[in-house]
């Protein structure tokens, strides 16, 4: 039977915008230049790369054809960790995976551009200018929210007319729609991933980003407890933003000896009450079809291997229970569950 979670996150199944030159502080990963194609440039924060950023890519692709040349502006960190840290969103994803997400989807480079207070203070036209003389795009296109500049007074319609005087296209995609599980229409944004994790709607995530939302990190030591009681559980070090805390569904991703490996998962997120715990983190207890304890290769080290966990759908709270033996009795409860739910729905 095939476990596929990529297919489409509505069978439950499944890496913003603001404001010559050295002075923009950029990590460039550039291709090789070539002057006969077409560029087109934009710009934003791209945490999460939803169906909104994959929509911007993909026009701008279509724009400019298979021969030409699509490139993206990251801010990365957040603006905001400069201009009010106490208001800075937390991001969906590692630079390093919004990086290859935007990749993934079309763009042909993508440049990481450092929020500092110089690059932050520029005025709209000046920013603008920088941009075009280091890129040199044919196309600028951009999202209906998108600002820029100082004090973001830079507006998609500032953006047209200085782009007009400079001989260079623009085009403004609207917002694009998603449909949630309760029949909601919502336009799909940064934030809005943000606010649904931390809800626990795992399900309405990926809706917006077009694919199930994934914890992306390497296997670390921890104080091996689950071991003691037949629950074996991988620990994840991820830069990769945490669900709200309880149970989940899902998958663990890894590649062992070049194969690619997914196994069936149950995924804690908190701070294990029951074991009086007090760090949050994601750990996930891996399963077979018939929901018994997945077992590695013998070869297979215990830690410090690259693994993704592909977090599907919503199981339960978070709770502290009175033993361990009855949070065994839980946990067995929960992999019977989770692989009912994600067999049935391959």
């Amino acid at each position: 039977m095939q476990l596929d979670a990529d297919c489409d996150p509505r069978t439950n199944i499944g890496c913003g915008i603001d404001s010559r030159s050295p002075a923009l502080s950029l990590i460039d990963y550039s291709m090789p230049e070539s002057s006969s194609r077409m560029t087109a440039l934009t710009i934003g924060n791209y945490d999460g790369v939803h169906q909104g950023h994959q929509m911007l890519i993909q026009q701008a692709r279509q724009r400019v054809g298979p021969s030409g040349k699509v490139v993206v502006l990251s801010f990365h960190p957040h603006p905001m960790t400069v201009l009010d840290p106490d208001r800075a969103p937390d991001q969906i994803d590692s630079f390093a995976c919004r990086k290859a997400r935007l990749l993934e989807a079309g763009a042909d480079e993508v440049v990481e551009l450092k929020p500092e207070p110089a690059l932050l203070a520029k005025e709209p036209d000046v920013f603008l200018d920088d941009v075009i003389e280091a890129h040199k795009p044919q196309l600028i296109i951009e999202g209906h929210d998108f600002h820029f500049g100082r004090r973001r007074a830079g507006t998609p319609e500032l953006l047209d007319r200085l782009c007009e005087d400079r001989g260079i296209q623009t085009e403004i995609l609207g917002p694009v729609k998603v449909t949630l599980t309760d029949q909601s229409v919502v336009t799909a944004s940064s934030s809005l991933v943000r606010w649904l994790l931390a809800n626990g709607r795992v399900r309405d995530a990926a809706f917006v980003l077009g694919r199930s939302h994934q914890l992306v990190g390497t296997v670390e030591q921890g104080e091996q407890l689950g071991r003691t009681i037949n629950i074996p559980t991988i620990n994840l070090k991820t830069e990769s933003l945490l669900p709200t805390d309880g149970v989940y569904s899902g998958f663990a991703r890894f590649t062992h000896q070049q194969q690619d490996q997914r196994i069936l998962a149950a995924i804690n997120i908190g701070t294990r009450p029951t074991v009086q715990g007090t760090i949050r983190r994601a750990e996930a207890h891996l399963i077979n079809p018939d929901a018994s304890p997945w077992s590695p290769e013998p070869d297979m080290p215990a830690y410090h291997w690259d693994c993704t966990l592909q977090v599907v759908g919503w199981v339960r709270d978070q709770v502290k229970f009175d033993s361990l033996e009855t949070l065994k009795q839980q946990i067995r409860r929960d992999c019977q569950r989770i692989c009912e739910t994600l067999l049935c729905n391959c």
